[in-house]
C-alpha cells in the first residue's frame, strides 16, 4: 500500500511538472501575490543558490523550503533567521521540529516580511502619520518515512498581509517528496509550493498564488568533501518577461539554451565535518534580471559558511538581491532537548 502510494504521489509529481514546461507557458510574474513565500528562509540555502530541495542535513530551516526534509533527527530543534534585506526591509523565521515516533515528525513555524514604516500623505501632499507594511505566514508541517529511503510531507500556511488600510488573507500549502541514499550520499527532492488561494483580497479582485514546481539532486564526491547540487525552478512557465527601464515590460528573445539555464540553479557546499560548511551558488536568472549595461557581475552569485560552536549552529550567507545593496543572512540553531 506504502509502495503504491509512494510511486502514484512521484508519477503525479512528475507529471505535472513535466507538462508545466511546455514551451507555450508564459509568466506572469505580476499577477502573483505573496511573493515573500519565494525568498529563502535557510542560510545554506541563500549560500547555494536561493533554492533547494534536495539537500539532506540536519537543518531545521531546509523544511521551508522541502516539508519532505523534515525528519525524526530534528527532534526539539530550534532554528531563527534574519536577512537584511535591502535598505530598512527585514526578512526572517522561526521554526521548531519534534518527532511523533521513529518515522514521523512535525515542526511549527513563521515566516514575516516588514517593509518598514512609510510617511502617510494626502492627495494635497499634507503628511499625517507614517504607517506599516508587513507579510506573516504560518507554517505547519508533517513527515513520514514511506520507506527506508524516501520520505514525504506536507506544510499547510496560513497567510496575512497588511499594507496600511488594505488586508488580505490566503491558505496555502506545500507537498514533497525527499529520497536518499546513505551509501553513496546522493539524493534527490521534488516540491510543489504554494498552492492555494485568498480568503480575503486587497480589493474585489481575487489574485493567484505564487506556486511553483521544482526539482533537486545533490551528490557528494567519493573523495572529496563537496557536495554538488542541480535544482530546477520556476517549472509552471518555460519564457520569462524581460523588465526594461525604459519601455517597461518586454519580451526577451532567449534561445531554447538559454532559456532552459535560467531555470536551474547551481551549488557546491564543502563539508569537512559535521561541524563546518562553506557553500556557493549561482542563479542564473537572478543575473539575468540584474544585469545592467555597465558591470554588476556579482548579481546571481551568491556565499555562505557554518559553523557549530559549542549547543549553537551558527550560519551567515549574502546574496544580492537589488543592483545597489547586498543582503546578509544570518542563523542560529540549537537542540534544546540538551539543555
Amino acid at each position: 500500500m506504502k509502495k503504491t502510494l509512494t510511486y502514484t504521489v512521484l508519477c503525479t509529481l512528475c507529471f505535472i511538472g513535466l507538462m508545466s514546461v511546455s514551451p507555450e507557458a508564459k509568466a506572469q510574474e505580476g499577477e502573483k501575490i505573496f511573493r515573500f513565500l519565494n525568498l529563502p528562509s535557510s542560510t545554506r540555502v541563500n549560500a547555494m543558490g536561493g533554492n533547494n530541495v534536495s539537500l539532506v542535513e540536519n537543518d531545521l530551516s531546509l523544511v521551508f523550503h522541502n516539508p519532505a526534509l523534515l525528519g525524526y533527527e530534528m527532534n526539539m530543534n530550534v532554528n531563527v533567521n534574519y536577512m537584511s534585506y535591502i535598505d530598512d526591509i527585514a526578512v526572517g523565521s522561526a521554526i521548531f521540529g519534534k518527532k511523533l515516533d521513529e518515522i514521523s515528525s512535525f515542526s511549527v513555524g513563521a515566516n514575516y516580511f516588514d517593509y518598514g514604516k512609510y510617511d502617510r500623505a494626502s492627495d494635497l501632499g499634507e503628511r499625517d502619520g507614517t504607517f506599516g507594511a508587513k507579510d506573516i505566514a504560518l507554517n505547519g508541517s508533517y513527515a513520514r518515512d514511506l520507506t527506508s529511503k524516501l520520505r514525504g510531507g506536507v506544510t499547510l500556511k496560513f497567510i496575512y498581509s497588511a499594507y496600511e488600510d488594505f488586508s488580505s488573507t490566503a491558505v496555502g500549502f506545500d507537498v514533497g517528496l525527499s529520497y536518499y541514499d546513505k551509501p553513496s550520499e546522493f539524493s534527490w527532492g521534488v516540491a510543489i509550493k504554494n498552492i492555494g488561494a485568498q480568503i480575503s483580497s486587497y480589493n474585489d479582485e481575487r489574485e493567484s498564488m505564487p506556486w511553483d514546481v521544482q526539482i533537486g539532486i545533490s551528490k557528494k564526491l567519493s573523495h572529496a568533501p563537496v557536495r554538488l547540487s542541480l535544482t530546477g525552478m520556476y517549472l509552471t512557465q518555460w519564457k520569462f518577461e524581460h523588465i526594461n527601464a525604459a519601455n517597461g515590460i518586454e519580451d526577451k528573445d532567449d534561445n531554447f539554451f538559454k532559456t532552459l539555464f535560467k531555470h536551474m540553479v547551481i551549488g557546491v557546499d564543502i563539508i569537512p565535518n559535521d561541524n563546518f560548511w562553506i557553500g556557493v551558488g549561482y542563479n542564473p536568472k537572478m543575473a539575468s534580471d540584474m544585469k545592467i549595461k555597465d558591470g554588476n557581475k556579482w548579481g546571481g552569485w551568491s556565499a555562505g559558511a557554518g559553523i557549530r560552536v559549542k549547543k549553537f549552529n551558527v550560519g551567515f550567507s549574502m546574496a544580492q538581491y537589488h543592483l545597489k545593496a547586498m543582503s546578509y543572512h544570518f542563523s542560529v540553531g540549537m537542540d534544546i532537548s540538551k539543555y
